[in-house]
């Protein structure tokens, strides 16, 4: 009997992922296609919708191409989270898509938030801050900042449901996506209509909210000879990476710590009640299966920063990779590994495009701290894994003080260098597990919404039952001291620093 396949799409940062997977979850053809990232000013990032689309019909023609097509059951999506793509009447795009990591609405964020009544009342309402990494900020930045096209925009989708609707035809978002907007009511799955009010915007610009598993249209026609799928084919909701990603790593229930190194970071759980966030120092989402939520924080550059390393400042192992057929980050990892536990004093806070978790602070930025004449590259090198290490740290502790952790998966590009488990699990103090298809991130979550929309199994509960442990990697007490030591400076480095990028931000930095 012809197994039945599954077919994922993440529109990541960097670039979309396509998948197609069995329905005992083997991944049985992947392609990623990069699209470039626009930063006009400091603090901004955009994209062009037409090259998420552009990859996307690329990746899935050669991955439909190397399996039966008329296996596929079902498509759905993961995607970057919070974007804004405004459009028009037409369904045509206006402009570029302000992305998750631009920070250019800051003044917005503190106006909707002193009309809600402040954090308290405002979280009254979505049980979340209203972050400046959110779409709804960057709606009031439109209005304020480009009348002319806000006056255009008829409804605005995220990332992953642009490409959905370019798909289907269908406009519409999920509930998981749209708790990153600012303007939804994750307690009852609606959107906020007193909120809205407050902000004096109109309902009709918000698309419609379902459930992640809920049918969101089928392949067009025009659809089907751009990507090779078959026209007809059924396409589900999905879900926000931030959430599906942890899904696709098998994170459910409570008291497992999904922990994302991608470009952004991720420290999330699944909860199986509705839980008030207090301080609102966490973001509380709805999950991708119905009657759960997502209890999670996300600092902004993660893996991200260890790109821009590469990128920046290791053209040497660039060089070196593409003369001897290498993973340039497997050389950059044999580099970090003749450095010692705390890089010899060298600390680095990726900041890159401001924080979010624990520090809400666009104007925060990058630094090392600590180099000396005795610094080696290695040392550096280092640094940028256990800086990104920290962070997340800093957003692990929020949540043990939240509820019990007993373990942690950890997926994303991070998670396949063993360096940076073993750095995870002992700066974490927890055991560290990789799951099968962890490396496919949001879309291998994608996979298992589409395969509870298509019937494959009855719900996420048991869809997960396909990811099984792969690596297991076990705290060593000898290296804590270090990290602990090191850990203490880097905590330290926010608050200090914290006048000196006030200042920079006045002067335009």
């Amino acid at each position: 009997m012809t197994k039945r396949l599954l077919a994922g799409v993440d529109v990541g940062t960097s670039g979309v992922k396509c998948i197609i997977a069995d329905e005992d979850g083997q991944v049985l053809a992947s392609s990623t296609q990069e699209y470039p990232l626009s930063t006009p000013r400091p603090g901004w990032a955009e994209q062009n919708p037409a090259d998420w689309w552009e990859g996307t019909a690329k990746g899935l023609r050669e991955i439909v191409a190397k399996v039966d097509r008329d296996a596929l059951v079902g498509l759905s999506m993961s995607g970057q989270m919070h974007g804004l793509v405004a459009l028009d009447a037409a369904g045509s795009v206006i402009r570029p898509a302000m992305l998750w990591c631009d920070q250019r609405t800051q003044a917005q964020c503190d106006w909707i938030t002193e009309k809600a009544g402040g954090l308290d009342g405002l979280r009254a309402m979505t049980n979340n801050r209203m972050l400046t990494g959110y779409t709804g900020g960057k709606i009031l930045w439109l209005r304020d900042e480009e009348p002319e096209n806000f006056a255009r925009m008829k409804l605005f989708v995220c990332p992953k449901d642009y490409i959905r609707f370019r798909l289907t035809g269908e406009l519409g978002t999920d509930v998981s996506e749209a708790s990153g907007t600012g303007f939804f009511d994750t307690k009852n799955r609606r959107w906020s209509k007193e909120l809205i009010a407050l902000a004096g915007l109109d309902e009709a610009i918000f698309p419609e909210a379902h459930e992640s598993v809920e049918l969101a249209g089928r392949i067009t026609a025009a659809a089907a000879e751009a990507t090779g799928l078959p026209e007809g084919l059924s396409v589900y909701f999905g879900g926000g990476d931030a959430v599906i990603q942890t899904t696709g790593a098998g994170l459910i229930q409570p008291g497992v710590l999904g922990v994302v190194i991608g470009t952004s970071g991720n420290v999330s759980m699944g909860l199986d009640r509705y839980c008030d966030n207090p301080n609102s120092d966490l973001q509380m989402f709805c999950n991708n299966e119905p009657g759960r939520w997502h209890a999670f924080g996300c600092p902004l550059t993660s893996g991200g920063a260890y790109r821009w390393y590469r990128d920046e400042l290791c053209q040497h192992a660039v060089a070196a990779s593409k003369a001897f057929g290498e993973n340039v980050y497997n050389l950059m990892g044999l580099e970090a590994e003749q450095s010692v536990p705390g890089s010899h004093g060298v600390i680095f806070t990726p900041y890159l495009s401001g924080e979010r978790c624990p520090y809400p602070d666009p104007n925060a930025r990058g630094a090392f701290y600590g180099l000396t004449l005795g610094t080696t590259r290695s040392d550096i090198t280092r640094s940028v894994m256990e800086g990104v290490t920290f962070s997340l740290k800093q957003v692990v502790d929020l949540m043990k003080s939240f509820t019990p952790c007993e373990k942690v998966y950890t997926s994303g590009g991070g998670s396949a260098s063993a360096l940076w488990r073993q750095m995870q699990a002992d700066v974490f103090d927890l055991p560290v597990y990789t799951m099968s298809a962890a490396g496919e991130g949001g879309a291998y979550g994608a996979i298992m919404v589409a395969g509870v929309g298509a019937g494959v199994w009855k719900n996420l509960s048991e869809a997960v039952s396909i990811v099984r442990v792969e690596t297991e990697t076990l705290p060593i007490r000898e290296n804590q001291k270090a990290y602990q030591d090191a850990f203490e400076i880097y905590a330290k480095l926010y608050p200090a620093l914290k006048p000196v990028y006030d200042l920079s931000a006045s002067k335009g930095f």
